[in-house]
């Protein structure tokens, strides 16, 4: 199952990645800076279990989450407006400028996929034949 799981993250990443980009052609509001920003956390949601595939739902949200909020806070040290202002990718995975309001879409972002990954595994687990009792000896 975990290489399953290593497999489908970068679909699942770029998926993200193509609707963020599909937003931004549509729209240039508010709904292009959230989206984007809760899209950005579901892209590392994907990393996360790409990197460690056999991490539960809870502790892969929190860790995605906790990575976003630690960039967004990294963004008041100018670091990384100033690695943005050199690379196109840093500005990307980095952002330039904090803004407050970013910590509250990354949840937004994460916190679905979080329950789709508990419900899957949950579905799994009832499916799996060790999961069930034993009576096979009738």
């Amino acid at each position: 199952m975990a290489g399953r799981v290593r497999l489908l993250m970068p679909v699942a990443a770029l998926l993200f990645l193509g609707l963020a980009l599909l937003i931004r052609v549509v729209d240039d509001g508010a709904l292009r800076q959230y989206s984007g920003t809760a899209l950005y956390a579901s892209m590392v949601w994907a990393g996360v279990l790409f990197l460690w595939p056999r991490m539960a739902p809870l502790p892969a949200g929190t860790l995605a989450t906790g990575f976003c909020w630690l960039v967004e806070c990294a963004q008041l040290t100018g670091v990384p407006a100033e690695l943005s202002a050199r690379s196109l990718v840093a500005r990307l995975a980095l952002g330039v400028q904090f803004d407050p309001v970013d910590l509250a879409w990354y949840p937004v972002g994460v916190v679905p996929l979080v329950v789709l990954h508990h419900l899957v595994r949950a579905r799994r687990r009832t499916a799996s034949p060790a999961a069930r009792p034993a009576d096979a000896h009738r």
